[in-house]
């Protein structure tokens, strides 16, 4: 046989044995619009180096549409650390991951155990106005209904908290500087916390479901997790999310695992009977809610 002819037999048998060790393709159940086979790995680029760039949606979705200068796209981008990276706690030890998250947010956190649940999903609000230069839209309350307003602070007003008494009192002077502005946060998270925030936000039912939303339950503890970024089947119009979360101790905010479809995985469905189960949390369907203003 020609010398050429046997190459050619050999480039083909070596291609065939090539294409059987490449990793099965997300196959589609297109009628109902399911993921039927996925690898997460397949999911993850382990380059992106943001919410966008390293998480892509499982083949049939497309990520919904955003205004570029909302709420939705800034955490739809919001910086991530190096792959593989650990949580820290705000004392700098390690979070041990037991399945809890795909990614580390690079936002720092200080060196206060402040920055807890519904501490970071607070500061995501804020900091996205702040940026925005949106300053009066920046408001929390206190557990005792005192509302603690970003105006009265870069005014130069102060808060002074005595017992169960708290007031403004003019004391410092006005600036927008990032360093006063995270002096704020650290004092509404001193005083605010899961229970008054579930308070002054609306509830949302899941067919209504849109990034920035929270899943939050108040209490002493409670927990709220974030829906940092969505997708949607082209056919079935299923809706798919994406979770953040902090936690106790103070620690960076991370991007959760889906505990509940390790092939959909880190994607949240929106098809929830009852109840959603995260790695550390569970929450009602009920519990979903919305920022007000």
């Amino acid at each position: 046989m020609d010398k050429n002819v046997l190459f050619l037999c050999f480039l083909m048998l070596l291609f065939q044995a090539c294409g059987q060790n490449r990793p099965a393709e997300k196959q589609i159940d297109t009628k109902e619009g399911k993921v039927l086979a996925a690898s997460s790995v397949e999911l993850i680029d382990p380059v992106g180096n943001t919410v966008e760039t390293r998480f892509s949606p499982p083949l049939g979705y497309q990520r919904v549409d955003v205004n570029s200068s909302s709420f939705a796209n800034y955490l739809r981008n919001l910086p991530l650390k190096k792959a593989g990276s650990s949580v820290k706690y705000f004392n700098g030890a390690t979070k041990p991951n037991r399945n809890v998250y795909d990614a580390v947010i690079d936002l720092p956190i200080g060196k206060r155990d402040l920055h807890q649940c519904a501490d970071a999903v607070m500061r995501l609000r804020a900091e996205y106005l702040y940026a925005e230069e949106k300053y009066d839209s920046i408001h929390f309350n206190f557990t005792n209904g005192f509302q603690a307003d970003y105006t009265n602070w870069k005014n130069g007003k102060r808060i002074s908290v005595s017992g169960n008494t708290v007031r403004w009192k003019s004391n410092a002077t006005p600036s927008t500087s990032y360093k006063d502005f995270w002096n704020y946060l650290e004092m509404v998270f001193s005083y605010a916390g899961t229970a008054s925030l579930e308070k002054e936000m609306e509830p949302i039912i899941l067919e209504e479901m849109q990034i920035g939303d929270v899943f939050i339950k108040g209490g002493f503890p409670g927990h709220a997790v974030i829906v940092i970024d969505m997708a949607e089947h082209k056919t079935s119009k299923e809706k798919i999310f994406l979770l953040a979360q902090s936690y106790m101790p103070a620690q960076d905010i991370q991007l959760l695992k889906n505990p509940n479809d390790a092939e959909l995985s880190p994607w949240y469905s929106t098809n929830i009977t009852s109840e959603l189960k995260t790695p550390e949390w569970t929450f009602k369907k009920s519990d979903l809610k919305r920022f007000s203003n």
